[in-house]
C-alpha cells in the first residue's frame, strides 16, 4: 500500500503569475470606483434619486469585489502553514459569499423603496442626476480599460472586469432615466429604472451565491464529470478499481483530487500512481493529486464512498 502527492507544473505558479501587475491594476480600479461610489451617494441624497442610490448600491458591491480581488492577490501569496494547510486562497470565496448576501439585502431595499415611490412620487433633480451618472460612466470605462489588460491572465481580474462592466450598464440606465425625466417631467421613471437595475442584478447575485456555496460545500468543480474521471482512471494499465474518489476546489479556479486505486499483486505501485497522475493532468487539467494504491481493496470504504 502506498500514496503519492503530485503537483503539476501549472499548479500554484500559474496563479501567482503577474501578481504585481494585477495588484496595480486592481488598486487603481478600486480607487476610481470608491471615488465614484462616494459621488453617487452624495448625488443620490442631494438630488433625491433612487436610481442613483440603486447604482451606488451596486458600486458598493463592485468596490467590495475589487477589494476582495486585491486582498486575494495579496493574501493568496501567503504560504500554507500548520493551521491552514491549503493556504489562504479560500478567503476570496468567503468574502464573495458575504458580498452576495449583502447585495440581496440592498436590492431588496431598493425594490421596496421603488414600489413605495409609485404611491408617493418625489421630485428628482434630473440635471444633477445626469451629471453624476455621466461621471460614473466615464470612471467605469476607464476602470474597464485598466482591468482589460490582465483579465485573460487572472481570474480575479476577469471577475473584477465583469463587475465593472455590469455597473457601466447601470450608469447608462441612470443617464437614460435622467434625460427622460428632464424632457417629460415624469418622476416615476426614476423608481422604474431603480427597480429594473435591481431586478437585473439579482440573477447575477444568485449565481455568485450558488457558486460560492457549491465551493464551500466541497462540491465537484463545475465543468468536471466525476464519472468520466473515474472511468479514465480505471482504463490505466494496472488499475483494477477506484474508490474514495473526491474532487473539490479551494478557491474556484483550482481542482484537487484524492482517490484510492486498487492494483494487482504484481503491479508496480509507483508506476501506476505516476501514470494516473499524468493522465489526470493531461486529460482533465487536474494537477493537485493524491493517490493511494492498494493491493488489497478496502471493501468497506468502497461501499461507503462509491
Amino acid at each position: 500500500m502506498g500514496a503519492s502527492h503530485d503537483h503539476g507544473a501549472g499548479g500554484h505558479q500559474g496563479h501567482s503569475h503577474g501578481a504585481g501587475a494585477s495588484t496595480r491594476r486592481l488598486a487603481i480600479a478600486l480607487g476610481l470606483t470608491t471615488t465614484l461610489l462616494i459621488a453617487e451617494l452624495v448625488g443620490a441624497i442631494v438630488f433625491d434619486s433612487l436610481a442613483l442610490l440603486s447604482d451606488a448600491a451596486h458600486m458598493v458591491t463592485d468596490s467590495a469585489a475589487l477589494a476582495i480581488a486585491l486582498a486575494a492577490v495579496k493574501i493568496g501569496q501567503r504560504p500554507p502553514d500548520d493551521q491552514r494547510t491549503f493556504g489562504y486562497r479560500r478567503f476570496e470565496i468567503l468574502a464573495a459569499a458575504f458580498n452576495a448576501i449583502l447585495l440581496f439585502a440592498v436590492a431588496g431595499y431598493i425594490l421596496i423603496e421603488g414600489i413605495g415611490r409609485f404611491f408617493a412620487p418625489q421630485p428628482v433633480g434630473s440635471v444633477g442626476m445626469l451629471i453624476v451618472a455621466t461621471l460614473g460612466l466615464l470612471v467605469n470605462v476607464i476602470a474597464m480599460r485598466i482591468l482589460a489588460g490582465g483579465k485573460e491572465d487572472s481570474l480575479n481580474l476577469k471577475g473584477a472586469y465583469l463587475e465593472v462592466w455590469a455597473d457601466m450598464l447601470g450608469s447608462l440606465g441612470v443617464i437614460g432615466a435622467a434625460i427622460a425625466i428632464y424632457f417629460t417631467g415624469l418622476n416615476w421613471i426614476d423608481p422604474v429604472v431603480a427597480i429594473a437595475i435591481g431586478l437585473w442584478v439579482l440573477p447575477r447575485t444568485w449565481i455568485l451565491l450558488r457558486d460560492t456555496t457549491h465551493i464551500l460545500l466541497q462540491g465537484v468543480p463545475r465543468g468536471f464529470d466525476l464519472q468520466a474521471i473515474r472511468g479514465a482512471m480505471g482504463e490505466i494499465r494496472g488499475v483494477s478499481g477506484v474508490h474514495d474518489l473526491h474532487l473539490w476546489s479551494v478557491a474556484g479556479y483550482d481542482a484537487s483530487l484524492t482517490a484510492h486505486v486498487a492494483i494487482g499483486d504484481t503491479e508496480d505501485a509507483d508506476t501506476v500512481r505516476r501514470d494516473v497522475a499524468k493522465m489526470l493532468e493531461a486529460r482533465f487539467a487536474i494537477n493537485h493529486v493524491t493517490i493511494q494504491t492498494e493491493a488489497v481493496p478496502c471493501t468497506d470504504a468502497a461501499a461507503l464512498h462509491r
